[in-house]
């Protein structure tokens, strides 16, 4: 695009204001936010160009309310967390039945309900703890977009734009409200994460922005022309706000089992209220209380509890390694990674690079293309990493001019401009990828494949006879010099490398830059399959041949932008988990397609913002913490989704058996929460929280059920049993608390049973956790306070040893059956 003068796109004279806004209509509430006037520029106000709003023009619209006043949040609100953790369908149940217990006494029997109130407290508390985290977090990768106020340029933050504020926008920004373009020099945006269209659209003065698209090559301004809830990309936050953008199998696993626990418990409540009321010639008040007895235990209400807590805690956990998560699940969906799509530069090579050389092809004197090389990058305001290398190492020298200047696009590979020098000749020069520029066979690329597999990047300047805007303006272009910079490799990148490998999670190093460096380098770090190399311009195009390549290859160079988002589609018609890194605005299109997107802090914006993932600590060692954090997540919740749901569907069945069998409930409400405060509640917080470096496996669902249904049938059906028999066993006024003492202690062994084989493999900690459970259990047995508290005393010898060989025998049946359902219904 021809670089114009400020004359060229209307601009006002030096020294005016840019116009100014429509007038608020009337009514419109005041806006009080403090917008800071910008800080002065290092150099005076370039004469000629627009100079934005004045200070009393900023107050002005601050009055009348035309602030981009969007709430950026990036968790729930504590009136949300509280509510949420509070107002749930089994706080309800468990409440009003707590409520009845209070009613018909006595108060241990509503032990119960104080476990509730512990449970919500703890949730609260833990994701209160998660949100300042994330809030923390999220002030320190929030964008601070540049405005042109009084001829000064200066960032401010996103919610402190004003309606016709002058937002300058470069390569990789993200345009934060609407507005229409002022200056352009060669802008190119992407709408498409707005309007599905996948190429840059070329922006001329006059031309519309919309907030959410972002910047791929060259400069520019537009003026705010909606803010906050009017702007577009707000409007879709607000409607995609009512979704959760990343699919939570945990989550929706949970909720699934739920609402199967919800239609068994009606119809065993019931039937478990006329046993009791009816059926048996009880009093009132005991018929209530073992009516209670039965249906909480039905109820997992820590389940919910848990895997609220774990993942609070998750985020915790990576907030302190300066990693913010933007979507609670996505700490889940890493983990179920098994193929990692990483860009090269920024992630296995650190921002920066350095010159190291600078090797002249056609005989022009090196210091003529050390002047070309200066004015080059000093033509772009924004330049990428290795234009700010080659800035460095050749200052822009004197009385050398632009005339006409391209913009680097990762698309094109190349940048441009016509430049005159001080004998007033005027040259077109090009910069950019050798192999793009030159044709195949060039002699000069026999120089650049040799330093390529040095790991070298390798830039070519050359001159060209063709318009600068012509889309072949490579063709027939003169190469004049090499340029040789060194990558900086980041010195954690190996180290994460071998752990993704050792995890068994493919690594695909996909980069724009040659296949033969990019897999000089990724050798270098240890990447499997790294000698073998990809040109993605031979990639086939369909969506199944290209995922047969990428199933095979490991290194891909040359990549383009809509390449990157091809090949993560490729990889998940493959049945693929991809998780796609990134910093670059090339990256965008394929970290908002990835299952799981993971940008760098120093990235940018348009990175940032669809990523949901982001290091702000820049470092790609942190991802190996993030899978860790999610398969801990994931692993233990099975594992005390498992004790929680054996729980229910004993609970279900024994409520079953007492009302087809017409006898009193085994258990007062007391007898329960003391077998599932031992056997559930108190070791499943510690299961939850414990390391944990299981792969993911999918089918939460069927993993869990398969083993919690025999296991719960085994336990219902042998404490039934030990019921039935202590009752042929004792006769007299205190039989049913001698039957009931027994039946506990058969339900208690067996529980524990359980809660051995799901705290495998063992541990010290373990070990001493299950055993820290059992002699609880025993203290309260042989204490006769305790005794007396829970109504539970074992009456002669034969009835408890028989409920130990009930408990016994059902165990040994249990391990057989877990073993069975693992080889016969693997998940």
């Amino acid at each position: 695009m021809t670089h114009r003068s400020p004359t060229d796109i209307g601009e006002p004279e030096p020294g005016t204001a840019a116009p100014a806004a429509p007038a608020p209509p009337a009514g419109t509430a005041a806006h009080t936010a403090h917008v800071p006037a910008p800080a002065p520029s290092a150099s005076p106000p370039a004469p000629g160009r627009l100079q934005g709003l004045t200070p009393a023009e900023v107050a002005a619209r601050i009055a009348a309310g035309e602030v981009n006043d969007v709430p950026v949040r990036s968790s729930r609100s504590t009136a949300e967390i509280v509510r949420a953790n509070v107002f749930t369908r089994f706080n309800a149940i468990i409440g009003v039945l707590f409520l009845i217990i209070l009613i018909v006494g006595p108060i241990q029997d509503g032990l119960f309900g104080f476990v509730i109130i512990a449970n919500t407290a703890i949730g609260i508390i833990q994701e209160l703890r998660a949100k300042k985290t994330l809030d923390n977090l999220a002030v320190i990768s929030e964008a601070r977009p540049v405005v042109r106020r009084d001829g000064h340029s200066a960032e401010v933050r996103t919610g402190d734009i004003v309606l016709g504020d002058l937002v300058e926008i470069g390569p990789g920004d993200k345009c934060p409200v609407d507005g229409e373009v002022a200056e352009a020099d060669g802008l190119e945006i992407d709408e498409s994460l707005l309007t599905g269209e996948a190429d840059p659209v070329l922006k001329r003065p006059g031309d519309a922005v919309m907030s959410g698209s972002f910047v791929v090559a060259g400069t520019g301004a537009f003026t705010a022309t909606k803010v906050g809830r009017e702007a577009y990309a707000a409007q879709l936050a607000e409607e995609a706000s009512r979704f959760t953008l990343v699919h939570s199998e945990l989550r929706s696993g949970i909720s699934q089992i739920l609402k199967y626990i919800t239609y068994m418990l009606i119809p065993a409540a019931i039937g478990l209220v006329v046993s009791q009321l009816f059926v048996q010639d009880h009093d009132w008040r005991e018929a209530v209380r073992r009516m209670v007895g039965g249906i909480v235990p039905m109820v997992p209400e820590g389940l919910v509890l848990l895997t609220s807590v774990a993942f609070a805690i998750g985020v915790i956990r990576l907030g302190r390694k300066q990693c913010l998560v933007q979507e609670l699940p996505a700490i889940e969906g890493l983990a179920r990674v098994d193929v990692v799509c990483l860009d090269k530069t920024g992630t296995l090579t650190e921002g920066g690079m350095d010159v190291t050389g600078i090797r002249v092809l056609d005989g022009s004197g090196e210091e003529r293309v050390r002047h070309v090389l200066g004015t080059l990058g000093a033509c772009d305001p924004r330049p990428n990493a290795s234009l700010q290398a080659v800035v460095q190492h050749c200052p822009a020298p004197d009385g050398w001019r632009h005339t006409e200047t391209l913009p680097f696009s990762s698309a094109r590979k190349y940048c441009g401009a016509s430049l005159t020098d001080t004998d007033g000749a005027t040259t077109t020069w090009l910069l950019g990828a050798p192999d793009v520029l030159l044709p195949a066979g060039d002699p000069a690329l026999a120089s650049v494949d040799e330093l390529n597999t040095q790991g070298l990047r390798v830039l070519l300047l050359a001159r060209t006879g063709q318009p600068l805007l012509d889309p072949e303006a490579g063709r027939g272009a003169h190469p004049v010099a090499l340029v040789v910079l060194e990558q900086r490799l980041r010195p954690d990148a190996g180290d994460t490398l071998r752990y993704f490998a050792e995890q068994d999670v493919a690594a695909k190093v996909i980069s724009g830059d040659n296949a033969v460096s990019v897999g000089a380098v990724a050798g270098k770090l240890g990447l499997p399959g790294a000698e073998t190399t990809v040109d993605a311009r031979r990639l086939p195009e369909g969506r199944e041949d290209m995922a047969e390549v990428l199933e095979k290859g490991a290194v891909f160079g040359r990549v383009t932008p809509q390449q990157k988002r091809d090949m993560v589609g490729a990889l998940q018609s493959r049945g693929h988990t991809v998780a796609m890194t990134g910093d670059g605005v090339n990256d965008v299109l394929a970290l908002k397609d990835a299952d799981i997107g993971v940008s760098m802090g120093s990235g940018s914006e348009a990175t940032r913002a669809v990523a949901q993932i982001v290091l702000l600590n820049n470092s790609f060692a942190t991802l190996p913490s993030v899978v860790a954090e999610g398969r801990r997540v994931i692993g233990n919740i099975t594992r005390v989704a498992t004790l929680f749901l054996t729980k229910t569907v004993y609970s279900v069945l024994l409520a079953i058996l007492v009302v087809s069998s017409q006898v009193p409930y085994p258990f007062l409400p007391r007898h329960l929460t003391l077998i599932s405060s031992l056997t559930i509640g108190i070791p499943a917080f510690f299961l939850a929280l414990a390391p944990n470096k299981e792969r993911a496996q999918p089918h939460f669902v069927r993993r869990v059920m398969r083993y919690a249904v025999p296991a719960g049938l085994i336990a219902g059906a042998a404490t039934f049993t030990s019921y039935l028999l202590a009752r042929h066993h004792y006769t007299g006024p205190g039989a049913l608390a001698a039957e009931t003492s027994a039946a506990t202690l058969t339900l208690f062994l067996i529980a524990m049973s359980v809660l051995a084989i799901v705290a495998r493999p063992y541990t010290w900690w373990r070990i001493g956790l299950v055993a820290t459970m059992a002699s609880a259990f025993l203290v309260v047995i042989v204490t006769p306070m305790l005794q007396h508290f829970f109504a539970l005393r074992l009456v002669g010898t034969v009835m408890p040893w028989t409920a130990v060989g009930i408990a016994a025998a059902a165990a040994v049946l249990m391990e057989l059956s877990w073993r069975w359902v693992g080889r016969r219904f693997p998940a």
